[in-house]
Formats: C-alpha cells, sequence, structure tokens
C-alpha cells in the first residue's frame, strides 16, 4: 500500500488481538511508521492493515485500518 495514503488517509485503528482472535486477514505496509498520543507520547508502530466492511446504522462503507495494540479498545473509528 502507497506510504503516503497510510499517512493521510487511515484514521481508524483496531486492535492487534482482536485481529489475531477473529482472524482477520492483514496487509503489511511497505515501511512501518510510529503512532504516538495527543501527548507525543509514542503509542507503537504500525507494520500491518486490513480491509475491513464496516455498517453503522445502515450506513456501508469499506475501509482500511491500521492494526495496533489498543489494549482493551476493539477498535477506533477515525474521523474525518
Amino acid at each position: 500500500m502507497d506510504l503516503e495514503y497510510i499517512y493521510t488517509r487511515i484514521y481508524t485503528r483496531i486492535n492487534k488481538q482482536l485481529v489475531k482472535e477473529e482472524r482477520i486477514k492483514t496487509e503489511p505496509i511497505n515501511r512501518l511508521f510510529e503512532i504516538f498520543n495527543i501527548d507525543r507520547i509514542k503509542n507503537g508502530e504500525v507494520t500491518l492493515f486490513a480491509l475491513l466492511k464496516l455498517k453503522i446504522n445502515g450506513y456501508i462503507e469499506q475501509t482500511s485500518v491500521a492494526v495496533i495494540d489498543l489494549n482493551s479498545i476493539d477498535i477506533f473509528l477515525g474521523y474525518d
């Protein structure tokens, strides 16, 4: 996947543990990039992404999501 696309378009994150448990297919990213919290503390690196079909209140969208450690949260729906 194009790295510029990842930097600018993947705002949604999925917990790597959920990916493992649900056997969600992932794809490698050409080059890893770091994830930081709002306070600029490093929170990991992204090396994988998954294509998911999300359905929320009848709205369906296929989107790329970054696979990271979200601790006890399954998915972080990004912003636009």
